[in-house]
């Protein structure tokens, strides 16, 4: 085995992350669910104030992962799925990284982007790691 083969024996190794538990990085069906939980509430936020607006919904998306990530740590579909958004770093996120991030992750095509870490272009460019809680 090389040394690059062994930077890359499991997703997050390479950040310092552990292979599983809480601090290791989240697997793609966590993600998923958590962003499907977090567009189900926006699209009936949608529905319910901005009578379905097609604007809206990016809109909203990009408000509530920026506020929730900057406070919280995580989106509510994130902390519902036991899931936290960190600095790579370990620092805190501040407001323009989960600002980025979620104007990025509104966009999706940068979400579909990834690296041997699991981390989508949205997550590289705001130098963020979505992990188990």
């Amino acid at each position: 085995m090389t040394s690059d083969e062994r930077d890359y024996d499991y997703p997050g190794k390479s950040l310092g992350r552990p292979r599983s538990g809480p601090g290791s990085v989240a697997s793609v069906s966590r993600r998923v669910g958590a962003i499907a939980t977090d567009w189900a509430a926006i699209v009936l936020l949608s529905v319910t104030f901005f009578d379905y607006a097609w604007w809206s919904m990016p809109l909203l998306l990009v408000v509530i992962h920026t506020v929730f990530i900057a406070t919280a740590a995580g989106s509510p579909g994130h902390r519902i799925w036991g899931l936290r958004v960190v600095r790579r770093t370990g620092e805190r996120n501040g407001l323009w990284r989960p600002l980025v991030r979620s104007a990025l992750l509104a966009l999706v095509i940068p979400a579909a982007i990834w690296d041997e870490n699991q981390r989508g272009l949205h997550d590289l460019l705001a130098d963020t790691v979505v992990v188990r809680g």
